[in-house]
């Protein structure tokens, strides 16, 4: 999940890693979703930052947080997680 908030907008510098990743591993495994975090209670704490949050879930938990637009680490991250 790509938390963000409305004044700065979703990341799209690394919509580009997800959609290569994704096709990398199939669309069955891996999921994208933005959320923005000023209208989401549970998201509260990733609020007045500037800099994107990744947020991993699996079965529902959070299972890793990647803060900034570092592609190799998103890319990593994902990669562990999977």
């Amino acid at each position: 999940v790509d938390a963000f908030q409305a004044w700065c907008g979703p990341c799209k510098t690394v919509v580009d890693l997800f959609r290569k990743v994704r096709n990398e591993v199939g669309s069955d495994l891996l999921h994208f979703a933005v959320a923005e975090v000023d209208s989401i209670d549970a998201l509260e704490q990733y609020r007045g930052k500037c800099e994107p949050v990744f947020l991993f879930y699996a079965g529902g938990e959070l299972v890793a947080v990647v803060r900034g637009a570092n592609a190799p680490l998103l890319r990593k991250t994902i990669l562990e997680q999977l």
